[in-house]
């Protein structure tokens, strides 16, 4: 009997635990970041971000104004750090910053970081964050999104919009049964420990549709969107704030 994808499941994951630390995250953190890169993950983040700022004259502008981004649930900061190269390579001026409500693992990205001059790391909750008055120029929320239920990611979008001057980047998980099959062949491939294996599976049942996202952006009246599925079983959600 297949899995039912039919709804978004509210299963909690180990890794939802904020006070977990040791050998066990550090290994999962990793995997998780390996096989993102691997599969393309990054590249979905990548091309939403260059989405948004293609239209600033910052590509062909060398004294173009500081863009800074905020990728919340940063994990191990393999984004921010594909992020960084990208900017050093491209001659762009990135000034970007990793949230997580995990101690240890904020501890552990900073360390992987530190040769990075322009990334820099805060542990907050991110419910906290978006009361405050800080504004960035790109808001990122890689894989982290399936992680909240329904009117918590109203909460959160509402908030990043009010936050983020040029859009915001969403880049996460397609809800598919062939999904959760692929994944069991790649735990068994890469072998993920037992945390990761049962994170990653509910993770995939915490995804989305299409009809997911395109419902949270009407509800949130999202004047420009776009929603895209890219491999490896992914969604791209595009929302621009600027005028």
């Amino acid at each position: 009997m297949l899995v039912n994808t039919s709804r978004r499941s509210e299963a909690p994951e180990i890794m939802d635990n904020f006070s977990m630390e040791g050998e066990i995250l550090r290994d999962a953190l990793d995997k998780i970041a390996s096989i993102n890169r691997l599969l393309g993950g990054n590249k979905v983040t990548l091309q939403g971000v260059t989405t948004l700022i293609k239209n600033t004259g910052t590509f062909s502008n060398n004294t173009a104004k500081e863009i800074s981004i905020l990728d919340v649930g940063c994990g191990n900061g393999d984004m921010l750090r594909t992020l960084a190269d990208y900017a050093a390579k491209n001659n762009l001026k990135f000034k970007l910053i990793g949230i997580d409500a995990n101690n240890y693992t904020i501890g552990h990205a900073q360390q992987l970081s530190k040769n990075y001059p322009n990334i820099s790391y805060v542990c907050t909750d991110i419910f906290n964050e978006i009361e405050q008055q800080s504004s960035y120029d790109v808001i990122l929320c890689t894989l982290t999104l399936h992680h909240f239920k329904d009117p918590e990611i109203l909460k959160l979008m509402n908030g990043f919009r009010n936050q983020a001057e040029m859009g915001i980047v969403v880049n996460d998980l397609h809800r598919s049964a062939i999904a959760y099959y692929l994944f069991l062949a790649i735990c068994f491939v890469f072998r993920l420990n037992k945390m990761s294996k049962d994170d990653g599976l509910v993770s995939i049942l915490r995804g989305f549709k299409m009809a997911d996202l395109q419902s949270y952006s009407r509800e949130l009246d999202f004047k420009k969107y776009t929603v895209k599925w890219k491999w490896a079983f992914r969604y791209q959600w595009i929302i621009p704030t600027s005028n």
